[in-house]
């Protein structure tokens, strides 16, 4: 079948709202269809060539960010502590891995959610979900939860004010190795793992030390001083995508590419084999993701792959799994024996937020980090268990001092959770708990790396 970027609409969808006004809904595509590209094919492709390196064993993939972005947040400082927490958390597997790490934001486009229901009922009456500010308002009135299509231009404007602001930081200054010590948000100081950070911070400095004697400068090595960052969230509502899939007009291959960020992904709702989220993502040429829960069944999972992959490209595809602590054991290798027996080059990555949801006592949706750490710790077994390759982790955080997840080095407690509970959708680890889980990973490369797992066991 002939792929174009419409091609979507012939097929069963789920997850997307009853928009009311089907002609205000066309004049917005349309608009957005008008609208410059967010990002650009070979900021894409360059992407895909760096998870390649992922697939292969050669580099790690650290994917962050919010659960769903608000217009109500949007500021430039939570977007810096954000990039500056990611940037710490980046350093500190670098050295646990001794690998380049491929910087991924949940940022600049994540702004729908999938609800396990598509209303919601408080003190008897019912209202459809809030599915996140791309399509409806948190208020629990009927107007406000009613699909607004403009809201699609605005989710267009933000995002675009925020890859500004995000190519400044990674190429203006922010990111510079001599700046490393700035990193540390003011409510991280005073914490042990911000203390740990700063003993690696000062090792990077001798380090910089050494090599400014050499000649060796920010500005005669432009790798210290800048980093590759990009940009990703899930495509959940292909109205969106679609009004932003353009051709790469720069090389010869004239492909298809989603402008709306580098790397989108299909989640563990809306990944039926013969669905529309599976048909749009099948024509595009960016790197894509597909979320992998304990429901997904090993060949069906190799039959995604083919349709997803089918040259096989390294880079291509990642596959997020998100199992929960209580299932990654016994559901995670049924799935890597499977994609390593049909020899399909995949980046595996590890989600272990969304399979650890509960609701405190409180009434407050959250998750225990230790839960989060047990989920990692049974991701990197997995895979060692069966000779593969971990390739990435995938948290929803934030810079942000938020009190939404239990536990962690800052001691989050259920009766705490009311102070600082800011989440438009699922909880977040705060910085604090983001570079706890940071350290975890790093501890998990090294032994892998200390006890002599090559790429040509793991891959």
């Amino acid at each position: 079948m002939t792929w174009q970027p419409n091609s979507w609409r012939d097929f069963p969808i789920k997850q997307v709202p009853d928009y009311p006004d089907a002609d205000k809904l066309a004049r917005v595509e349309q608009r957005l269809a008008e609208q410059p590209p967010l990002v650009f094919a070979g900021e894409a492709q360059n992407l895909q060539r760096q998870l390649g390196e992922v697939a292969q064993g050669r580099a790690f993939l650290l994917q962050g960010g919010d659960c769903a972005e608000s217009f109500a947040e949007f500021s430039a400082n939570n977007i810096r502590d954000s990039f500056k927490v990611l940037l710490q958390m980046a350093v500190v597997l670098t050295f646990g891995a001794s690998l380049p790490i491929v910087k991924v934001g949940r940022v600049a486009g994540q702004f729908a959610k999938p609800r396990s229901a598509p209303t919601e009922v408080i003190d008897g009456v019912e209202l459809p979900s809030y599915r996140g500010d791309m399509i409806n308002a948190m208020g629990f009135t009927e107007d406000e939860r009613v699909p607004d299509p403009k809201r699609l231009l605005r989710v267009y404007e933000q995002s675009a004010a925020t890859l500004n602001l995000l190519r400044a930081f990674a190429q203006g200054g922010l990111a510079d190795l001599t700046k490393v010590h700035s990193w540390n948000n003011d409510f991280l100081k005073g914490t042990a793992e911000a203390e740990r950070f700063e003993e690696l911070a000062s090792r990077i400095d001798e380090s910089l030390s050494f090599m400014r004697a050499c000649g060796i400068t920010p500005e005669t090595a432009r790798p210290l001083a800048e980093t590759d960052f990009y940009t990703s969230h899930e495509a959940l509502l292909l109205n969106y995508e679609e009004a932003l899939t353009r051709r790469d007009t720069i090389t010869d291959e004239k492909d298809w590419y989603a402008t709306s960020a580098h790397m989108i992904w299909i989640g563990d709702r809306t990944r039926q084999p013969d669905g529309a989220h599976i048909e749009y993502m099948r024509g595009i040429g960016n790197p894509i993701g597909l979320k992998c829960g304990p429901s997904l069944d090993p060949d069906e999972l190799v039959r995604l792959i083919e349709t997803l992959n089918p040259d096989n490209i390294p880079g291509r595809l990642t596959l997020i799994a998100r199992m929960g602590a209580d299932k990654v054991h016994a559901g995670l290798p049924p799935l890597l024996k499977a994609v390593k027996a049909s020899g399909a080059s995949v980046v595996w990555c590890c989600d272990p937020m969304h399979g650890n949801t509960i609701k405190a006592s409180s009434g407050y949706k959250t998750r225990r980090v230790s839960d989060v750490m047990a989920e990692v710790r049974g991701f990197f077994d997995a895979h060692d268990e069966v000779g593969t390759y971990p390739g990435g982790v995938h948290f929803e955080m934030t810079g942000r001092n938020v009190t939404e997840c239990v536990g962690g080095v800052v001691d989050v407690t259920e009766a705490s959770l009311g102070d600082r509970y800011h989440t438009h959708c699922d909880p977040r680890l705060n910085g604090a708990q983001a570079l706890e889980l940071a350290f975890l990973t790093a501890d998990l490369l090294k032994q892998r790396r200390d006890g002599g797992i090559g790429l040509s066991e793991a891959v």
